[in-house]
């Protein structure tokens, strides 16, 4: 699947050091307590201090390793840049920012939403996840631990910036000396903003591009009848014509050159999914009873939220191709039903 991917560095960056990618450009690992066990941050040198590119999960450990970076590099923090909200992109931005008095880039979407989220507003609670998720059939085992859970956003949020810098598509962030362009992104998050720098034929992708595993496309309580899978698709065929020597800086895995041969698998791989869920369907099926046709592992609770927004996520492009109908069952259950011509239908191009 990654054989047409092109992994330039063999070495990791050790905890607490970095490692150079590329003139100015810095790779720092952080781990993360999940299955998904680290990410990729970036400092790029700006002038005579650094700029840093997502901040991990706000805790003791990654601010204990933080401590460590500042006082090998011995260099003042000038700018952070945010490339979407979730917990281990956005942790420690208002604690970075509030350390080093510098301001935070991020996109109108993504901004919002961290505060929303954090704060439980307009729909974005955990009691409003698990109505969606039991309305798509999730059973009461899982969905009590969801709620036993409570707020997981704000654990690894533990405050956010009151202001920021916005960013917009098309946005020039200007880092020393060098444009990095915002390249903004959907399906995965409200407002993702990626950055492409033409001068180093560099792009630093966060989550919208990554070598090894897919992008978690989700739908939101708010907008339960999305189609991220549609924005998702669309949004990387942005990243199709970039240089094909370009060296991509995913938030998860290694650095990489190939993005054009990662975005066909990419495409590939939600078809894929696509297809093994109208092979499911023989009856009305919900997206709870279609978790382990997508997910034919152990989940945990953590993984379980992730995972029924990705099925719902795909049951509605299913229906926004025509390939499914949705169905009221016994307590308002949705179901989905394949359409006749379902499995002889073409593949989206």
């Amino acid at each position: 699947m990654s054989d047409a991917l092109d992994f330039p560095f063999a070495d990791l960056p050790a905890p607490g050091a970095t490692l150079t990618v590329e003139s100015g450009v810095r790779w720092v690992r952080m781990p993360l307590p999940f299955a998904l066990d680290h990410i990729n941050l970036w400092l790029l040198d700006d002038g005579e201090g650094v700029a840093i590119v997502d901040t991990g999960i706000g805790d003791a450990t990654t601010r204990g390793l933080w401590e460590q970076v500042f006082a090998r590099i011995d260099r003042p923090v000038t700018q952070i840049v945010v490339t979407h909200a979730h917990p281990d992109h956005i942790g420690n931005a208002r604690w970075l920012s509030d350390r080093f008095g510098v301001p935070v880039h991020a996109t109108l979407g993504e901004y919002l939403w961290a505060h929303a989220i954090r704060d439980g507003r307009a729909g974005f609670t955990t009691e409003a996840l698990v109505a969606l998720f039991r309305r798509h059939g999730l059973d009461d085992a899982r969905a009590e631990a969801l709620l036993t859970r409570g707020n997981h956003y704000a654990r690894g949020v533990p405050e956010l910036p009151e202001s920021y810098l916005r960013v917009r598509d098309g946005s020039t962030i200007m880092i020393g000396g060098k444009a990095w362009r915002v390249i903004s992104g959907y399906g995965h998050s409200a407002e993702h903003a990626a950055l492409w720098c033409e001068a180093l034929h560099v792009l630093i992708s966060g989550d919208m591009l990554l070598p090894r595993i897919s992008t978690n496309v989700s739908t939101s309580t708010v907008t339960p009848q999305d189609d991220p899978v549609a924005q998702y698709i669309e949004s990387l065929g942005r990243f199709a014509e970039l240089p094909a020597d370009t060296l991509v800086l995913p938030s998860h895995g290694r650095p990489f050159r190939g993005a054009q041969a990662r975005i066909q698998q990419l495409v590939a791989h939600h078809e894929e999914r696509c297809g093994a869920l109208l092979a499911a369907l023989d009856q009305p099926m919900s997206a709870g009873e279609l978790l382990a046709t997508l997910f034919p592992r152990e989940l945990d609770t953590h993984q379980v939220m992730f995972a029924m927004g990705e099925a719902i996520g795909h049951l509605n492009h299913l229906a926004a191709r025509g390939l499914v109908s949705k169905l009221e069952a016994g307590g308002r259950i949705l179901k989905f039903a394949r359409t006749g011509d379902a499995l002889s239908a073409p593949q989206n191009k």
